[in-house]
């Protein structure tokens, strides 16, 4: 596969990822939401605060989506390596590392206060889990792309 597929591709699944996330945060969360005040009364009051709470964790994802184009349109120009893609890959780990700790101390704080159930809070932390995840392996990238970009610009100087 040439960059350029390689990279129209990549934004394809990005805008796929982008769509299935507003599906997710602006349909699905909030009918588990009403799913869950339905069955569990005491818990109504907590709607809102919690659909709220998460198209807040929701904007992190974004700003990761838009950082994953920048990637994937320096991998359409044949630059695959390169300081730029290390920058937007610890951009991302940044931002994954933001939005597991908000939504670790959040959930924390809606579960001191008991706006959520025990259940509720080990999804989170699940969650939480996977953004820790995404944290690592994309700094880890961020470092090896970087070391990269420094053989390549160190080859383009020899003759």
């Amino acid at each position: 596969m040439s960059q350029k597929g390689l990279s129209n591709s990549l934004k394809a699944a990005i805008i796929g990822i982008g769509i299935c996330g507003l599906i997710i945060y602006f349909y699905f969360l909030p009918a588990w939401g009403k799913t869950i005040v339905n069955s569990l009364p005491q818990y109504r009051g907590c709607y809102a605060p919690w659909v709220v709470f998460l198209w807040v964790t929701a904007a992190p994802c974004y700003l990761v989506l838009l950082c994953c184009w920048r990637v994937a349109s320096e991998i359409g120009r044949d630059n695959s390596f390169s300081y730029v893609n290390a920058r937007m890959l610890k951009y991302i780990a940044g931002l994954a590392a933001f939005d597991s700790a908000l939504l670790f101390a959040g959930s924390g704080v809606f579960f001191a206060f008991d706006m959520c159930s025990g259940g509720l809070l080990l999804l989170c932390i699940v969650v939480v889990f996977v953004g820790v995840t995404v944290t690592v392996a994309a700094a880890a990238l961020s470092h090896l792309i970087y070391k990269a970009a420094e053989l390549a610009q160190e080859n383009e100087l020899t003759i």
